[in-house]
């Protein structure tokens, strides 16, 4: 079993994606062939900084390795490495529909936040398509909004199977329903988009203003609160604490006589203690850039004897070889 996902280097990683994307994906390394990328082709339809992209690249990269990631258990690559994906981006090009695009949600959601509209985030979801077709790849692991790239994939790649025979596998979607959304500071979903973001590696002391800035109701602390479920500090500290602890701050609210600021200064806590190890390891890999690197490099060698198989394939399909 082959897995592919990617993640854009477009500013500093959250616990959106971190509790989105990273950690299953770090659990799934050890479950088939992990193909990771970090998607920074996808990351020019919205960023216009070089410098910018760049750091950001090398983030990510620091992150997830912090946070995880094994380069010997996954394939662990930035995806412009890997030049035959552009390539056979515009092969798929070619037999997609454009009523395929239009009906896609994102590219309306992103022009309604104020993106300008491109080619590029237009076509976005071919790129995507061939990101994930050129790895032969059997599971896209992605949440319940991101299942319809997953959908236009299958359909690209089963009109290109129609028309030159069978050439790409055909992906299935593994949809995480366990995976709850991700509250922002604001109760929105956790996104850059919205500005709203707790960083998985933010400066101590900025993050714990922000977390003691999460804006509660105006109930006094000794109040009982019913619905203590569903305030955005306890949803919060259910991610990043262990659950009897999460469950005894919820009982606790829910009983009257624990105060929001209270509240508040445990989850930084249990926040800043959750990510203790992977903060370390940060710093570790910080000092040893050589390194990280190298694991890109590799990571790339092993996606492009991959990448090169499955594009040849397809330019013999369809009389290009």
């Amino acid at each position: 079993m082959r897995i592919l996902s990617g993640i854009q280097p477009s500013g500093a990683l959250h616990l959106g994606n971190y509790f989105g994307m990273m950690k299953p994906a770090i659990e799934l390394q050890h479950q088939g062939e992990a193909y990771y990328f970090i998607a920074n082709y996808h990351s020019m339809t919205s960023l216009f900084d070089a410098a910018e992209r760049r750091k950001n690249t090398l983030d990510v990269a620091l992150d997830f390795l912090a946070c995880g990631l094994d380069p010997a258990k996954s394939v662990f690559f930035r995806q412009s490495d890997v030049p035959e994906v552009a390539e056979l981006t515009w092969l798929l090009t070619t037999v997609t529909p454009m009523g395929l695009l239009e009906r896609c949600h994102s590219y309306k959601d992103k022009v309604a936040k104020g993106i300008a509209p491109s080619h590029g985030l237009f076509a976005y979801p071919v790129l995507m398509a061939a990101d994930i077709l050129i790895y032969d790849s059997n599971i896209v692991p992605v949440g319940r909004d991101q299942k319809q790239h997953v959908e236009v994939t299958r359909d690209i790649a089963i009109k290109f199977n129609e028309l030159y025979g069978q050439t790409f596998v055909i992906p299935e979607p593994q949809i995480r329903d366990e995976v709850a959304l991700v509250p922002g500071a604001d109760g929105q979903k956790m996104s850059k988009s919205y500005g709203n973001t707790i960083e998985i590696f933010g400066e101590e002391k900025a993050t714990r203003k922000k977390i003691m800035s999460l804006v509660m109701d105006s109930r006094s602390p000794a109040e009982p609160k019913p619905d203590a479920a569903n305030n955005l500090a306890i949803q919060l500290l259910k991610l990043v604490a262990p659950a009897e602890v999460a469950q005894d701050f919820e009982n606790r609210l829910a009983a009257g006589g624990l105060g929001y600021g209270d509240l508040k200064k445990a989850l930084f806590e249990q926040y800043w203690d959750s990510f203790a190890s992977a903060r370390a390891r940060r710093a570790e890999l910080l000092a040893n850039l050589d390194y990280v690197q190298q694991v890109l490099r590799e990571g790339a060698a092993k996606a492009k004897l991959v990448a090169r198989k499955v594009l040849d394939r397809a330019k013999l399909a369809s009389g290009l070889d």
